[in-house]
């Protein structure tokens, strides 16, 4: 299944087919334990069974700037796989906010070039709900403003 997921987020559309990601499959424990210590959100990180670190290069772009484009759409491309295998995931976001770039930089040693975007933690859902209704026909403009 971690196969099939890191698949999907490698074939995310990328501006001029650049690919400036890295994915970091975490498995350790001791790994888990610090996101906890530096994602206020990532509680869920010690129990689920996967958890995979989505990070631009910056020695890869050919495009500036368009790593955030390309790294959002190959976290995109791993939820909608992972719900399509049938499990239930999450995106926490970690860039731009400076306190978790930092954290993660040190818990997984990344080289300064390497900047982690995102972190996707997935695991068997113990219910299925019904997707949230959130089409709002006020956000919808047709030619201009």
């Amino acid at each position: 299944m971690v196969k099939l997921l890191l698949r999907a987020g490698m074939v995310a559309p990328s501006a001029d087919d650049e690919r400036p990601w890295h994915f970091i499959v975490v498995n350790d424990r001791v790994q888990r334990k610090k996101i906890t210590g530096v994602h206020p959100s990532a509680h869920m990180v010690d129990e689920a069974p996967g958890v995979i670190l989505v990070c631009g290069d910056l020695s890869l772009q050919k495009a500036q700037g368009f790593w955030i484009q390309d790294c959002s759409a190959a976290t995109e491309n791993i939820l909608i796989e992972a719900h399509f295998q049938g499990l239930g995931a999450v995106w926490l976001g970690i860039y731009p906010v400076e306190g978790r770039i930092e954290g993660f930089r040190r818990i997984f040693n990344l080289p300064d070039n390497v900047i982690p975007f995102s972190l996707v933690v997935f695991g068997f859902p113990k219910e299925n709900k019904e997707p949230a209704n959130r089409y709002d026909v006020s956000r919808i403009h047709y030619d201009c403003w």
